[in-house]
C-alpha cells in the first residue's frame, strides 16, 4: 500500500467538514480559507477548494457575496448558510464519536 495515498484520502475525507468549520467563524475569501488550512498543516490549492466550494454552494450549505477590492477585481466572500450552519453542527457531533471511537481502537491499551 501507498501510505501517501492513504494519507490523501483521509484529509480529502475530512476537508468538507473543515472548511464548514472555517466558515462557522465568519466569512471568508478563498485564499483566507486556504491559509488557515495551510495552518492546520492540510495543505491545499485552489484547484482542489473551488470545486469544494461549488458543491456546498450548490447543496444549499454556502453562501457568497461580492466585495469591491482596492488591488483587483472584486471578490467572492463565502459563508455558511442557516443550512450549512445546521449541517456544520451536525457534523461535528459526528465527528466528536469518531474520533473518541478511533482514539479508543488505535490507543495502545
Amino acid at each position: 500500500m501507498n501510505i501517501e495515498n492513504t494519507k490523501a484520502q483521509m484529509r480529502k475525507g475530512i476537508l468538507e467538514y473543515c472548511i464548514l468549520g472555517i466558515l462557522s467563524s465568519g466569512d471568508s475569501y478563498t485564499s483566507d480559507i486556504i491559509e488557515e488550512l495551510k495552518k492546520a498543516k492540510l495543505i491545499v490549492v485552489e484547484g482542489t477548494l473551488y470545486p469544494l466550494l461549488t458543491r456546498l454552494k450548490n447543496a444549499g450549505l454556502l453562501e457568497y457575496r461580492w466585495e469591491e477590492s482596492n488591488s483587483g477585481p472584486p471578490r467572492k466572500y463565502y459563508s455558511l448558510s442557516e443550512n450549512g450552519l445546521s449541517f456544520q453542527r451536525d457534523l461535528k457531533q459526528t465527528w466528536e464519536g469518531l474520533s473518541e471511537a478511533v482514539n479508543h481502537l488505535t490507543t495502545p491499551k
